[in-house]
């Protein structure tokens, strides 16, 4: 449970004193978020590989199961999807590498470290209540409002100018 370092504002000249807290132990939190309906599946997990990968689409497919979901991944090595299954409701939509920016995901987990961040957590347990507490806090238009890119919210026809 290491909660990271953010960048702290202080007077010129006087050094702040900033404190954290520096373990290795784990805890895995996963989404999926739409930026068109702002719902929301997370699933927490000890360890990431990609049989669990493959657990997590296929829970995340049975959530709305009629609707079919374009999940957005970047290169982790558990999103390397040779020998897993993928459901019918699901497509994986491949980013660049070093284009984060394009994940609607990553602006949820930015919005989330910005609310852990630089705490201090007696265990594993507490963090982990923080971080449900944090998932508590965003609804529906908060979801929206942070994963709600235009380049995914607005039809790709309207994109196309004749």
């Amino acid at each position: 449970m290491m909660t990271h370092q953010k960048r702290t504002l202080t007077a010129r000249g006087v050094q702040a004193k900033v404190y954290y807290q520096h373990s290795y132990k784990y805890v895995w939190l996963w989404g999926s978020f739409s930026p068109i309906t702002g719902h929301a599946f997370y699933w927490e997990t000890p360890i990431v590989n990609n049989a669990i990968f493959e657990s997590y689409l296929k829970e995340l497919s049975q959530q709305n199961p009629r609707e079919y979901k374009i999940l957005v991944i970047d290169n982790a090595g558990f999103h390397a999807c040779k020998n897993i299954e993928i459901l019918e409701n699901i497509y994986l939509l491949n980013i660049p590498p070093y284009s984060p920016e394009l994940n609607p995901a990553e602006k949820v987990w930015q919005w989330m470290k910005d609310r852990i961040a630089m705490k201090f957590f007696e265990s594993i347990e507490d963090l982990q209540n923080r971080i449900t507490e944090t998932i508590q806090l965003m609804d529906a238009k908060i979801i929206k409002s942070i994963t709600g890119y235009e380049l995914y919210t607005k039809p790709f026809i309207e994109k196309i100018q004749i």
